[in-house]
């Protein structure tokens, strides 16, 4: 099976106080669950149309427990926390 992967770019910050609720919930969900952080910080060097931003990349064993922790309970509370606190581009990608 493929390893599955998060993407996530922030494109603007509105509330970092409900970033760092989502950060502490989703950061759990993502050690319980078998992810790793791969990336998580301000990108350094962007160019085209690419965005100078936050970006987090989790790695997962599979596609499906990428899947499954996305729409776990856990982690959708973790996105309830969020809510309205940034504005990002978040994808779900199959490892080649």
């Amino acid at each position: 099976m493929q390893k599955g992967y998060w993407v996530s770019c922030y494109r603007e910050i509105y509330d970092p106080n409900k970033l760092s609720a989502y950060a502490e919930l989703a950061k759990s969900v993502v050690e319980s669950r078998g992810g790793r952080f791969l990336v998580r910080g301000l990108s350094i060097y962007a160019s085209g149309s690419g965005l100078l931003e936050r970006t987090v990349i989790v790695e997962w064993p599979t596609l499906d427990a990428a899947q499954s922790a996305y729409d776990s309970d856990a982690y959708q509370a973790a996105l309830d926390a969020l809510s309205d606190g940034v504005d990002r581009d978040f994808r779900i990608v199959e490892g080649v």
